[in-house]
């Protein structure tokens, strides 16, 4: 099977007649292209950033981004007030997405032992998700909005690819943590963006930081804060969609 890579400029690529059945593509860029007269039967898409920049995404010419953001929304109560812009929206948002979290632990302890560090399709484990939302959790509100030093907990899970500038990531060059410590270390940094919330005024969001990724560019609390929210949702629809691939084979 064919292979590229970051070392393979195919931008402004033009494929003709050519067969990408079963094709995969990760963490790729395709925006802007264009596709006529395409079989896409059973193409399944996976695009977080669809509704940043207010891009649309066409297929037959109907931009079918509005329809999936509706339809996420019905999904997942409580996303839609990911982007609140006040206090007691951002707190109402938060109290509601970590009810969703418990429920999702709840569904992931009940079902049988080592389903947590399965990986899908070579997707991160449920433990690994959780993980990660401690990094990123770490990075947007220690890092950026609390200005710590060094706000990164070992057990968190980060992404190489993307090193913040100038950090020192080699924290996380520790053996995997059990389950158990990951659930003790995410319960923990939960309880950091909840009591940060309990205490925040329009004033707070407002105020400005550097951008953990980018430390010469500027970055309200506000818009932190919804980088996290975006993350927590982001990664809990990737949680159940592989808790549900998991049920789907142990039925099988």
């Amino acid at each position: 099977m064919a292979a590229f890579n970051q070392s393979d400029d195919l931008h402004g690529a033009e494929f003709v007649d050519v067969n990408l059945h079963g094709a995969r593509f990760v963490r790729s860029d395709l925006s802007a292209a264009v596709m006529r007269g395409v079989d896409v039967g059973g193409a399944d898409i996976d695009a977080p950033w669809l509704f940043d920049g207010g891009n649309a995404l066409r297929v037959n010419g109907v931009d079918v981004a509005p329809f999936v953001e509706a339809e996420l929304n019905r999904r997942f109560p409580g996303r839609s007030e990911r982007r609140a812009g006040d206090p007691d929206g951002l707190r109402k948002a938060w109290a509601t997405l970590e009810g969703t979290w418990s429920a999702t632990l709840e569904r992931a302890a009940a079902m049988p032992a080592g389903t947590v560090d399965i990986s899908v399709d070579g997707e991160w484990s449920f433990a690994q998700t959780l993980r990660h939302l401690v990094m990123a959790t770490d990075t947007w509100l220690g890092r950026a909005i609390l200005e710590i030093e060094q706000p990164y907990h070992p057990a968190g899970q980060p992404n190489f690819e993307y090193e913040p500038d100038g950090y020192d990531m080699s924290v996380f060059s520790t053996p995997a943590p059990s389950y158990a410590e990951v659930l003790e270390v995410r319960a923990g940094r939960v309880a950091m963006v909840r009591d940060f919330l309990a205490a925040a005024t329009p004033a707070d969001l407002a105020k400005v930081r550097k951008n953990p990724w980018g430390p010469d560019h500027a970055v309200t609390i506000l818009s932190c804060l919804h980088t996290i929210l975006n993350e927590e949702w982001e990664h809990h629809r990737y949680a159940v969609r592989d808790l549900e691939a998991i049920e789907a084979g142990l039925e099988d």
